[in-house]
């Protein structure tokens, strides 16, 4: 008995540790969490000079795209996703937000990009203020950044935490709008799950137009991760709401973005190697949340976005959850999914192509 006196105390001396840890790290993380009440409203700077001083031409080009914040390549897993990689190596993360620049260099028709998961200052990708550097890419454009993703540090996995993180969604334009903001989601997380996950928004700006009303475009990142589907019916429920009143005042509305969700009536399954996947699957959106005479515009047969329980190989789940929706006033003249294989991110870029009637 004596001999597991010791034994006995430096167990009880570890798990105290451990303990104060947790501890320390939650109220750490309550104290700092980022809170914004929903609905609320932020103005979001914009930056650079738009190369076109001009008001805005019927035909349009977009491109929406979930970056992955330059590290979920295709030789990435993710620990959230059941995979074990918290980070990219530099070397492949170098690579990887190269190529991004790259794609999105190539496409400059585009008037307009709506980029999800971008980051300004996180460990997970290597303090670089990803947004000055697609910047000094898309000469011509002006952008603005809202955050949705602010946490001091975030504790797991435990053996080799992910760290600060300091990202959002940021929207490129080819034109100046006259106003920007960052609009807070509904919805959240239990606590204390709440403090470390993403506060969700959504970023309008405005564009004036020559017949006097406005051209609203939406850079939207829905939650994830959530299986009852109760914050993401909140979250389309808001923005149904707020689509819906700008196109009363006769405004020419765009959202696109990472919805997290699968487009109404579309099999989510679609892409699955015959082999089958049996992780969680992204639902197909209710058509409650379709406006009436509004238009979901996606490519049904190239994948958005696949999973990262592994690295991409032939048996890795793909679908479509990146697209556009538009108000009945826009046609639709063409869309695409730009095949880029996910060499660079988890998700691929979507490219609409628009006429405002």
């Amino acid at each position: 008995m004596k001999k597991l006196k010791p034994i006995l105390k430096i167990i009880g001396w570890l798990v105290l540790v451990v303990v104060l840890y947790l501890a320390g790290v939650i109220i750490y993380g309550t104290i700092t969490d980022y809170k914004r009440d929903p609905g609320a409203i932020e103005a979001a700077e914009i930056k650079g000079k738009a190369s076109d001083s001009k008001q805005i031409d019927s035909v349009i080009t977009l491109i929406s795209w979930n970056i992955g914040y330059g590290g979920l390549g295709k030789e990435m897993d993710f620990f959230y996703d059941g995979g074990k990689t918290v980070r990219a190596p530099q070397e492949i993360w170098d690579k990887d937000f190269a190529g991004v620049q790259k794609i999105m260099s190539d496409n400059s028709d585009a008037d307009f990009y709506l980029i999800q998961e971008i980051d300004r200052n996180s460990r997970r990708s290597y303090e670089v203020d990803m947004v000055r550097e697609i910047n000094h890419v898309l000469q011509g454009y002006s952008s603005s950044f809202a955050v949705n993703y602010d946490v001091k540090f975030v504790p797991v996995p435990y053996t080799n935490p992910m760290g600060k993180v300091f990202g959002g969604v940021a929207t490129f334009s080819r034109f100046t709008p006259t106003v920007s903001e960052r609009v807070q989601y509904p919805g959240k997380f239990p606590w204390p799950t709440r403090i470390f996950f993403l506060d969700r928004c959504y970023l309008t700006q405005r564009y004036p137009l020559s017949n006097g009303k406005e051209l609203i475009v939406i850079n939207t990142h829905n939650s994830a991760y959530d299986e009852t589907g109760e914050i993401k019916g909140g979250e389309m429920n808001a923005i149904k709401a707020f689509v819906e009143a700008e196109y009363k005042k006769g405004n020419y509305v765009i959202a696109g973005g990472d919805w997290n969700q699968c487009p109404p009536n579309f099999q989510h399954d679609k892409f699955i190697p015959k082999s089958g996947y049996d992780g969680f699957m992204p639902p197909s959106m209710s058509f409650d949340y379709t406006p009436e005479n509004w238009l979901w515009a996606y490519d049904p047969d190239v994948p958005t976005n696949r999973h990262l329980e592994t690295p991409l190989d032939e048996n890795t789940f793909r679908t479509v959850i990146d697209f556009f929706l538009i108000s009945p006033n826009i046609k639709l003249l063409k869309i695409n999914t730009i095949d880029t294989k996910f060499e660079y991110s988890d998700h691929q870029p979507v490219k609409i192509q628009v006429q405002l009637m």
